[in-house]
């Protein structure tokens, strides 16, 4: 995997990231060491090792650790902004997804931008639905489609998770591990 390592590398670059571009959501980021995240390979890495990012793995796991410390921010703990403020947790989730988004943009992937879109869409209505398993499945599709190539039936199930049908966690999950059916994601 080039450029990519652990999911603790990621958490690092990007609160290296956050630091340059200075203000609030920098003065939120601490000092990270060895207990923030754990060291294998996450979600992230897992996308970045896929053909579709492989060969541009450092600038996609930069962009997609910061949609998804985004999403942390907003509905879970954060691994690298820690704030109590939930007015600043919340802009600055928005922050961390329009930095990530915008990162994909300069990469010209805008089958990302749509997947991650999606991610972010699917994961905040289960949130608000109260269903947190169906949000982590969502990411780990999502994820899995920008890096890997979305399976066959990926868009049914997120077509069933956006309906919240029952089992539409599993059907995604389902679709994350499943060989990539296009070599896009979302198509």
């Amino acid at each position: 995997m080039s450029g990519a390592g652990s999911a603790q590398e990621g958490a690092l670059r990007l609160a290296r990231a956050i630091r340059a571009e200075g203000g609030l959501l920098a003065d939120a980021v601490p000092e990270l060491g060895a207990e923030t995240h754990e060291y294998g390979p996450g979600l992230v890495q897992d996308s970045v090792s896929g053909p579709r990012a492989a060969a541009r793995a450092a600038e996609y796991e930069l962009a997609l650790e910061a949609i998804r410390e985004g999403y942390r921010l907003h509905f879970a703990s954060a691994a690298v902004v820690r704030t109590a403020d939930p007015d600043l947790a919340l802009l600055g989730g928005d922050r961390l997804y329009a930095i990530g988004l915008a990162k994909l943009a300069e990469l010209g992937d805008l089958a990302a931008i749509t997947e991650l879109a999606d991610v972010i869409a699917l994961s905040a209505q289960a949130q608000a639905e109260g269903d947190p398993e169906r949000a982590e499945a969502a990411w780990e599709a999502g994820l899995r489609a920008v890096g890997h190539g979305a399976a066959s039936g990926h868009e049914a199930a997120k077509a069933a998770a956006r309906a919240g049908l029952p089992g539409a966690a599993a059907g995604l999950r389902a679709a994350a591990a499943s060989p990539p059916g296009t070599g896009a994601p979302g198509t």
